[in-house]
């Protein structure tokens, strides 16, 4: 052992620890890792740099915009939505939720899918009576599957592809990975569907686990005359199924029509009163002819503009708004903003916005202008009073578009085409150009602590390859197991790696693994592709830690999970992974 391999060795088990302690966030840690080598001479600038213009990365770095335009188009919402139905059989009901999100996120970033979806799925387990423990963990593994099928799945797979064309082989096609990964989607939505929902905590969350914003808020909506939803039904016009949304009620001539059945047609001048939250009540916007009543000159439009923004206030127990309405309080022009929308703890309204009576504790929702927030901060009226996150403005239009270009995108990295690389960037040029999205957009959309950590993270994996580092351990690696075969070694391989995930990252786990697969694969003689697509499942597939990935610590707190039913639910699906990865690749590539 030189000296030079001893000093990789140290500063890749002093970045392993400072990971798994969580002292500073990942991307910083391996940052500093790959510094420490730039600086002590065992890279040199090339080397430490070439992370940054690996095609893997940034190929990642463009389907974040591409994955950011399809999100705003409010489609995905609706489409998991329908799948979850009634929620009269929970179990069908989770692989109904499971299969289209898998499906979605073999072609979207699995982050943005989940933080969609929890607070929908959470608010739909609520209405149905439903612990949201026996969905949540199961919408972050379905990401997890799906992430598994397609070269674009995850940052993970683009990763280790990158890796193999820097090292000049091809790198993977578009579905070679789901020669693998669709077999182990299906073990895992059958495990899911049969014994992992046994396994399933069903545990009620405290009030606390849910955020603010899934306070259920009562909103009113006009149709207008001339409206395109005049003479439809509830169901024809896309009213009964709505992200997030519930019809409770239609206010027609002063009359009040409730239930409201999916078979009712639509008037004009009809009220309609819905119930949902904050981002929903916001998105009926959207639909052409709905009109919410603010009462002030500010418009919803104005959100976007800068004009205006969201806030929710507490009316306080020495109001001067208590039992008055809207009109009567003069809310208008003493405080120069409308009442959009009204929630009252544990109490469901059954009255026009117009016509509900102020009460100490009633939060509302209000569009205000600028100055809002400064006149009446510390003002009596209100006990509590905090800006709403501004909702994304959705169009289904250039939604619509984005997805065609991303099918487009698909196809021509599926034939070989383009490379992959080649059609991420074809896709943003036309998205740019078709302003399906902006440039200020999809800055929000790329996640830069993303791509520096798998920049630096191949940096380090180039210092741990140049120092004969890979080569040492390969061959301690070979001593110990060879009595095991190769298909033994491969085995050993997956648990290393997958145990790397589980306490890590899914990325460095990658990057520490390929030049140690490779090495072992020249030593053996086998198929290095098989050693690849190997780490690539194993460093995705996290399921037996909240840690390990991404999207499993998203769940944990709204879930109400304990670390113990990863564990739980999360070993045996990690086996089965295992299993079924292993013999697969054994028998394609071996």
């Amino acid at each position: 052992m030189t000296w030079e391999i001893a000093l990789v060795i140290l500063v890749v088990i002093i970045m392993l620890y400072f990971l798994i302690r969580e002292i500073s966030r990942p991307e910083f840690v391996i940052f500093c890792a790959l510094a420490f080598l730039l600086l002590t001479g065992i890279l040199s600038p090339t080397d430490a740099l070439r992370g940054f213009s690996n095609e893997g990365m940034l190929t990642v770095a463009f389907l974040f915009i591409v994955a950011g335009a399809v999100q705003q188009s409010g489609l995905i919402g609706q489409i998991v939505m329908k799948s979850l139905g009634s929620g009269k059989n929970t179990r069908k009901a989770l692989v109904r939720m499971m299969f289209p999100v898998s499906a979605l996120s073999g072609f979207l970033n699995n982050t943005p899918i989940v933080v969609l979806f929890t607070p929908i799925i959470r608010k739909w387990c609520r209405d149905n009576n439903i612990s949201p423990s026996k969905f949540l963990l199961p919408l972050s593994y379905a990401t997890i599957f799906g992430g598994t099928i397609t070269l674009i799945g995850t940052s993970t797979n683009l990763l280790v592809h990158g890796m193999m064309i820097e090292q000049g082989m091809k790198g993977f096609s578009m579905f070679q990975l789901g020669m693998v990964g669709i077999p182990a989607c299906i073990a895992g939505l059958v495990y899911m569907g049969t014994i992992g929902y046994r396994l399933l905590p069903s545990r009620k969350t405290s009030e606390e686990s849910f955020s603010e914003s899934t306070r259920e808020y009562l909103s009113e909506a006009l149709v207008l005359k001339d409206s395109p939803i005049i003479g439809k039904t509830v169901e024809e016009a896309g009213l009964r199924h709505l992200e997030g949304l519930y019809l409770i009620e239609i206010i027609r001539n002063g009359h009040r029509i409730a239930p409201v059945q999916t078979d009712r047609t639509l008037w004009e001048g009809d009220r309609l009163i819905f119930t949902g939250l904050v981002s929903t009540i916001v998105d009926l916007q959207r639909i052409k002819g709905l009109k919410i009543e603010t009462g002030i000159e500010l418009k919803l439009d104005d959100l976007h503009n800068g004009n205006a923004f969201l806030v929710e206030a507490v009316v306080s127990h020495q109001s001067s708004i208590i039992n008055q309405t809207v009109k009567e309080s003069s809310f208008r022009g003493k405080y120069g903003a409308g009442v959009i929308a009204v929630h009252r703890n544990q109490e469901r309204i059954n009255s026009k916005v117009g016509d509900i009576l102020f009460k100490p504790g009633d939060t509302l929702l209000l569009l205000a202008g600028k100055q809002f927030m400064k006149r009446w901060l510390n003002s009596g009226d209100f006990y509590l009073i905090s800006p709403v996150p501004q909702p994304e403005r959705t169009d289904p239009k250039k939604g619509t578009l984005s997805i065609i270009v991303l099918l487009i995108m698909v196809i021509l990295a599926t034939f070989e085409i383009l490379s992959m690389f080649k059609a991420a960037v074809l896709a943003v040029i036309t998205l740019f150009i078709t302003k399906a999205i902006t440039f200020e957009a999809a800055k929000k959309h790329i996640h830069f602590n993303v791509l520096i950590m798998i920049a630096s993270a191949i940096g380090i994996g180039i210092a741990i390859d140049k120092t004969g580092t890979a080569a040492w351990i390969a061959t301690s690696f070979i001593h110990i197991t060879k009595s095991l075969g190769v298909v033994g070694m491969l085995a050993c391989v997956y648990l290393i790696t997958t145990f790397f995930t589980e306490i890590i990252t899914n990325n460095a786990a990658a990057v520490l693994m390929f030049p140690i697969s490779q090495a072992i694969a020249l030593q053996t003689g086998a198929d290095p592709t098989a050693f690849f697509v190997t780490i690539t499942i194993a460093a995705s597939a996290s399921f037996a830690t909240p840690i390990g990935y991404q999207t499993n610590l998203i769940v944990y707190g709204p879930g109400g999970y304990r670390f113990s039913d990863y564990l739980k639910v999360g070993i045996p699906l990690n086996l089965l992974y295992m299993f079924i990865t292993v013999t697969t690749v054994a028998f394609l590539w071996l």
